[in-house]
């Protein structure tokens, strides 16, 4: 019997590294990081040794999350007043929403999801914009290269694959540029979520992960989307770090996302961030959270909420007094009627636009179905 030939050992150049060397430096904390408690005091906890952003930073955060606060009440009471059709509520997530956007230069983008709105009018568009594919309108409802704002993603992770499509051909171009890549914990469990940290770790794409996980995917509790000690772990299991942060502080927040942002302006790849957060409201107007949780489960995280905790934490070291307090909420107000006025206004629309970006060339099937939809509506408009 002829011995095997032994397989040849992998080069110094192919060997994977060690364990020992680099996958510890991948793991995350054992608590979440945290720079304020819920007191809005300087934290006793995990900080991960990260400094206290500047004072400008935290007071324009705070400022964004009070404008965040009053856009979801206000998008909320549209859809009762019917003139939105849906609306998820980031109620309680502002912190993760305006620390997302606040550490991406000019040159960076966002791609958020559907509950990622106010995110988006952090990144600089118009409120009633982002309101309009909610409100019916075929299209995003604003210009993403303009704003460096992708559409707000309905479908679960496909945000992001071109997160890190986007990240990679920056890299391959050359251009300095930097992308967050906004989720839930629902999407961790879509093949998506896979595909994208895998590629972007893999050839180093300059693109920061966050989590928001807010214990819920619609009904589906945390405990049942994953049996791993926390989603930032997911995080070594593809060479990436990956950090836990307090998702209602946003000072750890801007810290830690900030961290990440340097890494991938310096080369070093990925990160994967998780925000523990809680969703205050059900999953959108049309969803009953009673159905799966009670008032006792919420009521922890009203002490938690990241607006007091940011007021607190400026009111004591001087940065915010009530006069400030009261033009912010009266600059909330302003924004608050013009949403209610935007929304409000008849718009012009061509249902015929529904077909003309779906196709480059429109398909045999997609004209046909065009000259349906226009025949209707000339019926319709004979009979009155």
């Amino acid at each position: 019997m002829t011995p095997r030939t032994p397989r040849a050992k992998a080069t110094s150049a192919s060997a994977q590294p060690s364990y020992d060397t680099e996958s510890a430096t991948l793991l995350p904390t054992a608590t979440p990081i945290q720079l304020v408690d819920a007191e809005g005091n300087p934290s006793t906890a995990e900080t991960g040794n990260l400094p206290m952003p500047d004072d400008a930073a935290l007071v324009r955060a705070h400022e964004l999350m009070v404008m965040g606060r009053r856009f979801n009440d206000q998008a909320g009471a549209l859809v009762r007043q019917g003139r939105l059709a849906v609306y998820p509520s980031s109620h309680g997530q502002e912190a993760c929403q305006v620390a997302a956007a606040m550490v991406l230069g000019d040159q960076d983008w966002l791609f958020p999801t559907y509950r990622d709105t106010v995110a988006a009018v952090s990144m600089g568009v118009d409120p009633v914009q982002i309101l309009l594919l909610l409100a019916g309108d075929w299209h995003a409802g604003y210009d993403p290269y303009e704003f460096r704002c992708a559409p707000t993603a309905t479908p679960l992770a496909t945000q992001l694959v071109h997160a890190a499509g986007l990240a990679y051909a920056a890299k391959v171009k050359g251009e300095d540029k930097v992308v967050v890549a906004m989720c839930g914990d629902g999407a961790t469990s879509e093949g998506d979520f896979h595909e994208a940290l895998n590629f972007a770790a893999v050839f180093k794409c300059p693109v920061i992960f966050l989590i928001q996980n807010n214990e819920f995917a619609i009904s589906v509790p945390l405990s049942r989307q994953t049996a791993a000690p926390s989603l930032a772990a997911k995080g070594v299991g593809y060479g990436m770090p990956g950090k836990r942060v307090d998702g209602n502080d946003v000072a750890a927040l801007l810290a830690v996302m900030g961290e990440a942002a340097d890494r991938a302006r310096r080369g070093d790849g990925p990160t994967l961030n998780e925000a523990h957060t809680y969703r205050m409201q059900a999953h959108t107007n049309a969803d009953d959270a009673t159905r799966y949780r009670t008032a006792e489960e919420v009521e922890p995280w009203v002490a938690r909420d990241p607006i007091t905790r940011s007021e607190a934490h400026l009111r004591s070291r001087g940065l915010l007094d009530d006069a400030a307090v009261a033009d912010l909420k009266q600059r909330a107000e302003e924004m608050a009627a013009e949403m209610r006025l935007g929304i409000g206004k008849d718009r012009d629309l061509d249902p015929a636009e529904l077909f003309d970006h779906v196709f480059a060339k429109p398909t045999p099937q997609l004209l046909e179905q065009r000259a349906q939809l226009l025949d209707e509506l000339a019926r319709e408009e004979a009979t009155k």
